[in-house]
């Protein structure tokens, strides 16, 4: 999946596991509190956690690529994958500091919901995160998935319960939420230093304001 800034690209620990060691050891502990895996002590760590996830159907793991610099700074996966019942989820998402707020970072997710929607042809697209990642819970919403509700004591993570929050995107909102996504990134939406002309998180809920007011709408 080719974007303006990044590039979405199934995992390949050979590729990988150096660029993404390098920048996941700028994190600090708390980019681990809400994932089941890391950190890791060394590239040898990475590369068999890469190669874990590179061998299943699901999750379909994905590396994101910044195009600048042509290395892997960050971890993305389709997951829960039922082409009979056309849901999908994304998930197991871990950026590095120097992606996060990035434009490639919010490009990557629409990169990864268009190919969904678009080219796969799913019904619903989920994003499930512990109730208690306030950042998980924010982003979802800035992208302009819907909050359904709480599943209480619904996984163990790491030794503790996890009660998850679950958001999802329809395929009839998605023209919708596509348009708005597709503004913010239009490089006009940034002036000469970078910044934002418009925030996404308005953009979204602009669109889900119109479609609230007349769901038939799809675009």
């Amino acid at each position: 999946m080719d974007g303006r800034t990044c590039r979405v690209e199934p995992v390949d620990p050979a590729r990988h596991a150096v660029d993404l060691y390098t920048a996941f050891a700028a994190a600090d502990d708390s980019m681990w509190s809400y994932l089941s895996w890391g950190p890791f002590a060394s590239v040898e760590a990475v590369g068999d956690y890469l190669a874990s996830i590179a061998a299943p159907d699901d999750p379909l793991a994905h590396a994101v690529v910044d195009r600048g610099t042509d290395r892997a700074l960050g971890l993305a996966s389709y997951l829960r994958i039922s082409p009979a019942h056309g849901v999908i989820e994304v998930g197991s998402i871990a950026y590095a500091p120097i992606l996060q707020r990035t434009i490639a970072a919010t490009e990557a997710m629409y990169l990864m919901m268009r190919r969904a929607f678009d080219e796969m042809g799913y019904r619903r697209y989920e994003w499930k995160c512990d109730a208690l990642n306030a950042r998980s819970r924010k982003a979802a919403r800035r992208l302009g998935f819907r909050f359904e509700g709480i599943f209480r004591q619904h996984m163990v993570v790491r030794g503790r319960n996890r009660d998850t929050a679950w958001f999802a995107v329809l395929d009839g909102e998605w023209p919708a939420l596509r348009t708005a996504m597709e503004r913010w990134l239009a490089p006009e939406n940034f002036d000469a230093a970078g910044n934002q002309r418009r925030a996404l998180s308005d953009l979204t809920r602009t669109a889900r304001e119109l479609l609230r007011q007349d769901p038939g709408r799809s675009a």
